[in-house]
């Protein structure tokens, strides 16, 4: 046999034996994971707190539409705003109506401004009713979108006196077949008139607000309505709307709320607050 070609031999010390034996699977075959070059086990993780460190409470998901809060709401409005009703100058269900009507697009200010002299100059709803709208555009002008008002409020007047006698309805389907009676409209006039809570209000006020404080992601009127009086107790829905409309005006001011005065002001994570101790939410706006 040529040198350097037989077998090979172990060693006396029995090295090579023992380093066969003694070396260890790889970590990928044993079912581990390699974080940073040092294996990790994928059995469960240890619950027990460092030494010295107390172990850390599991918050709850925030929930908006959680039961306390919209309670904790509607008791602060409460405090706020006892006796909010509605700001339109009225003394009769036609009176509302017609205020309702010119208060789109504009401040009841404006409209307790011109219902006065406009009431004063025709009394009743057959006055309006003999009118034609141009001649009652010049009376409600400052009121904006004239026309389009001085079309609805003939138009209601005409109808209520050849279908409904001269009465006004006080039910939510009648009205809403009067020319420029949306829901709103109707809701005002069965809500401070009738005393019946419908539904809610949801006028810009309202649509501002409630999203603000994440009651509804909706910008559609009737849809916010939906949301509202899902979580709203019907009791409360004729005040909370006279309340949030109230809000609007004297705390909550679209182009700059004031938050550090405002006692909802650490249950509102609106992402346009002024000033803010608790965290904003972006989309709450």
């Amino acid at each position: 046999m040529q040198r350097g070609v037989g077998p090979r031999q172990p060693t006396k010390s029995g090295r090579h034996e023992k380093a066969l034996v003694a070396r260890a699977p790889s970590p990928a075959k044993a079912g581990a994971t390699i974080i940073r070059g040092r294996p990790k086990t994928s059995g469960p993780k240890s619950t027990k707190p460092a030494p010295g460190k107390k172990p850390q409470p599991v918050l709850k998901s925030y929930n908006p539409l959680a039961p306390e809060r919209i309670t904790e709401i509607l008791a602060r409005l409460d405090e706020l705003y006892p006796d909010a009703t509605c700001a339109l100058t009225h003394h009769s269900p036609w009176e509302l109506l017609v205020a309702t009507i010119l208060s789109a697009q504009s401040t009841d200010a404006t409209v307790n401004r011109v219902t006065p002299e406009l009431f004063r100059k025709y009394p009743t709803v057959k006055d309006f009713a003999a009118l034609t709208p141009e001649q009652l555009e010049p009376d409600i002008y400052s009121t904006g979108f004239f026309r389009n008002k001085a079309k609805s409020v003939v138009g209601a007047a005409k109808k209520i006196v050849t279908e409904f006698r001269g009465e006004i309805p006080d039910e939510m389907d009648k009205l809403l077949t009067l020319p420029g009676v949306a829901r709103k409209t109707a809701n005002v006039l069965l809500g401070t008139w009738f005393g019946q809570g419908i539904g809610i209000v949801v006028d810009t006020h309202v649509t501002r607000i409630s999203r603000r404080l994440e009651l509804t992601k909706n910008t559609d009127p009737s849809k916010i309505e939906q949301d509202l009086m899902k979580v709203i107790p019907p009791q409360k829905w004729i005040l909370f709307a006279h309340q949030i409309i109230w809000h609007g005006r004297r705390l909550c001011i679209a182009r700059k709320p004031n938050c550090v005065e405002c006692p909802l002001e650490n249950l509102c994570h609106a992402g346009d607050k002024t000033w803010s101790t608790v965290e904003i939410h972006k989309r709450a706006k």
